[in-house]
């Protein structure tokens, strides 16, 4: 498994763990992540700004989500689906990911811990944010 995978299946468990619970202080994260990459720096480091960038932007990103699922509401998609899609979302708009390298990552990630469905549509919504990122307006909120 990629290394940089493993580091955003931690980052998922995270987020997913977030959209349930109250959120983790950022030195109890980093801290869980440290200890699940073994202590590797640059992984933990790539990890903490996925988790932190995602969960700063978590509104924004939800807002556009929002407007590119069609017929679903952000609250009535499947928990893991929708950190999946914020997770991909936050690499494909702030992160210096490639676009489809983050929509793969994401479909890998759906393919493991969503529905039967789920990688579809998480491809689905993926895509059209990826080709309207060019065009914010088209999808701000």
């Amino acid at each position: 498994m990629s290394t940089r995978r493993r580091a955003r299946e931690i980052v998922l468990q995270l987020l997913y763990e977030a959209d349930l619970n109250d959120w983790r202080d950022a030195a109890t994260s980093r801290k869980f992540i440290r200890s699940r990459l073994q202590g590797r720096k640059v992984l933990t480091d790539f990890a903490a700004e996925l988790l932190d960038g995602t969960m700063a932007r978590r509104d924004d990103i939800d807002a556009k989500l929002t407007k590119l699922s069609t017929n679903w509401a952000l609250h009535r998609m499947p928990v893991t689906d929708r950190n999946v899609l914020r997770l991909g979302a936050y690499e494909i708009l702030y992160s210096g990911t490639p676009g489809q390298v983050a929509i793969s990552e994401a479909l890998t990630l759906a393919k493991r811990y969503g529905g039967e469905n789920s990688p579809r549509f998480i491809n689905g919504v993926l895509d059209r944010l990826f080709k309207y990122h060019s065009s914010p307006e088209s999808i701000s909120s």
